[in-house]
């Protein structure tokens, strides 16, 4: 099979060391296998998504030597899309309207269903939530190994469609990931379990599955995820060497000191040559400093 991978980072801020942690393990990965590599900016939150952070991104990503294939795609351009899959889900009664308010739902790691027998039309004053069945969903991770998730118990009913119009993320990167003949998915551990419901959500809507594999998340000092939400500081732009030799060595792949003095596109050149799935490590833990 041949191998298109991606990086799907969201445009609310600049990239950090745990964003770039993912964008350079999926890039390896997909260069090693003599693949494709996709980059998509997931823009479809207008509240937190901002264009100076999209091209702010992309520039990132070259001054650090991740030069993807074709055009970038952005998920804002794509709504009458993810509403034709949401008509196709609706018509199939896989959708309800919910009215909860954050009140109703505090306290509760899933959602607690009360609105789950709504069965009238939808309505756009309304969110949408997808009704799951009562099943568990299995894939093989390729870090992790054999994965099940029974979906009521690990992500209930979903939202797909916010209140303000706003298709969310599970929808619009199972859509994403078909359209753009994706076949390997390389993102954070913090992800795993979410790729159940994406899964069963590619079964209603006829789409294939990616291989998946989940990579640890960027810790820091105090155990937090390396995030925008926790102020993550933004990578470098004006050294980028001493970062991308640091996150190699994060990945299992430290470079020789040999190279240590060589461009970013070297030192990825040298580390595709040299990639191995088998050396990522499980967990990471970074002390936060500039």
């Amino acid at each position: 099979m041949s191998y298109t991978g991606r990086f799907a980072p969201s445009p609310s801020g600049p990239l950090h060391r745990g964003s770039l942690l993912t964008a350079v393990a999926s890039f390896l990965d997909a260069r090693a296998s003599g693949g494709q590599w996709l980059l998509r900016i997931e823009d479809t939150d207008h509240q937190r998504s901002y264009a100076h952070y999209a091209d702010l991104i992309q520039q990132t990503l070259h001054t650090y030597g991740l030069l993807w294939d074709g055009l970038v795609l952005k998920q804002s351009d794509r709504l009458p899309t993810y509403l034709d899959h949401i008509d196709h889900l609706a018509a199939h009664q896989h959708l309800y309207n919910c009215n909860c308010s954050r009140a109703q739902r505090r306290g509760q790691p899933r959602y607690p269903g009360h609105c789950r027998q709504h069965v009238d039309l939808l309505r756009p004053e309304h969110s949408w939530r997808l009704r799951v069945a009562d099943l568990s969903v299995s894939f093989n991770d390729l870090l992790h190994g054999p994965q099940q998730y029974h979906l009521p118990s690990t992500s209930g009913d979903i939202i797909l469609r916010r209140r303000d119009g706003d298709i969310a993320y599970a929808l619009a990167v199972v859509v994403d990931d078909a359209d753009s003949g994706v076949t390997h998915v390389v993102r954070g551990s913090d992800l795993l379990a979410d790729t159940a419901v994406q899964i069963y959500l590619q079964q209603l809507l006829g789409l294939p599955s990616p291989v998946y594999m989940h990579i640890p998340v960027l810790l820091d000092a105090s155990g937090r995820k390396y995030s925008k939400q926790n102020h993550a500081p933004a990578i470098p732009l004006d050294e980028p060497t001493p970062t991308l030799l640091d996150i190699l060595k994060l990945l299992g792949h430290p470079a020789p000191a040999s190279m240590h003095g060589a461009s970013t596109q070297d030192l990825l050149a040298y580390t595709t040559l040299h990639w191995q799935r088998t050396k990522l490590p499980r967990t990471l833990t970074l002390a936060d400093r500039p």
